[in-house]
């Protein structure tokens, strides 16, 4: 009886060995899943817009990072953070990628499966301040007496022009007209087309690529100033998922992260030629010269982090802009809406 006792507490050793053994495989290849068997994840990624100013993100999608990550990318252009957080809150959007003042705009108005943010893009303003004609010397106080078409309000836009105009001692409600009903992406239109004289007839327009490049083909604008150069390092847009995505997505979230990480590393290492070539598929509309020229100036001005890491510096500088634009009576904890784990993950693992 004890040699049966003994071979039994064996074999049950065995088998609880053979049991850890395959727990322990099946837990690896649940973390890589999709890389090994070959079954890609579908994630719906919801985009503020579709603009040059995100070269870093089109690069990993041309490249083929996020297949090589194990995840189908459905990019769908939201217009508008408001929009687009309303699809990720809605399960309509995995990913949300805008600026971060949404995901303090949902917190404080009390969502209980707020919107986390894991991966910072862009460290710098991505518009420019366009003139009806060419100025040579610029200085920001020239803009004291005109009207300016400068975005819709609360967004990030306008928000960090106005946080420009406080910088160079310009009160931006008394100094100039600044008109906040047209959304960004219809404003370069709305400049073009009005006739002086006629209402709305804009002196001054801020504008993304390729607007602002196109208002200066076209003769009707000149880029006469660099918001991102004059703001500084400001943290422009963020890719964030809900709380509850955070749960049963990590790993999901840790590929994402790390095809984007790649992107990052081709486009800080590349000519921007290079990455014209590369992203040119996701703007057939604009020639490879034109985004050639755009890439170049977003390069100057240092527009892309190196990394993804979202650090509490830059959180908090937003906030203050928030704050002083009026948008904010009370400051959200940097840990309960930025997550930096995934971004340091992918450093690490390169």
């Amino acid at each position: 009886m004890k040699y049966s006792h003994k071979l039994c507490q064996l074999v049950l050793s065995l088998l609880l060995l053979t049991l850890c053994i395959a727990v322990a495989g099946c837990s690896s290849n649940d973390e890589n899943s999709n890389l090994k068997t070959g079954v890609m994840e579908k994630v719906t990624l919801n985009e503020v817009a579709h603009s040059l100013f995100y070269a870093p993100m089109y690069v990993a999608i041309e490249e083929g990072y996020f297949e090589e990550e194990g995840i189908d990318l459905d990019l769908v252009t939201g217009y508008g953070a408001d929009k687009t957080m309303t699809a990720l809150l809605t399960g309509e959007a995995d990913i949300g990628f805008m600026g971060s003042e949404a995901s303090i705009y949902t917190y404080l108005q009390g969502a209980k499966d707020y919107a986390i943010n894991f991966a910072q893009l862009t460290q710098r303003a991505g518009n420019f301040l366009i003139s009806r004609e060419p100025i040579d010397d610029f200085s920001w106080d020239m803009l004291k007496g005109h009207y300016v078409l400068g975005g819709r309000k609360g967004g990030m836009p306008q928000m960090v022009f106005e946080y420009i105009l406080k910088k160079n001692n310009i009160n931006p409600d008394t100094d100039l007209t600044i008109d906040t009903s047209i959304d960004f992406g219809s404003t370069a239109a709305a400049f073009a087309g009005a006739k002086k004289g006629e209402a709305g007839y804009a002196d001054f327009t801020v504008e993304f690529e390729p607007h602002a490049t196109s208002l200066e083909a076209q003769q009707t604008g000149y880029i006469v100033a660099s918001l991102g150069t004059d703001s500084g390092y400001v943290p422009y847009t963020a890719f964030c998922a809900r709380k509850s995505y955070y749960a049963d997505h990590a790993d999901t979230l840790q590929h994402f992260t790390n095809a984007l990480q790649k992107g990052m590393d081709y486009t800080a290492t590349h000519s921007a030629q290079e990455i014209a070539s590369i992203i040119q598929p996701q703007f057939k509309e604009t020639d490879l010269d034109t985004i050639t020229t755009i890439v170049t100036r977003y390069q100057c001005q240092d527009t892309w982090k190196t990394d993804l890491i979202f650090e509490q510096s830059s959180f908090e500088l937003l906030e203050n802009i928030l704050m002083e634009a009026g948008e904010l009576d009370s400051f959200v904890p940097y840990n309960e809406l930025v997550d930096t784990s995934y971004a340091q993950k992918a450093i690490a693992d390169k």
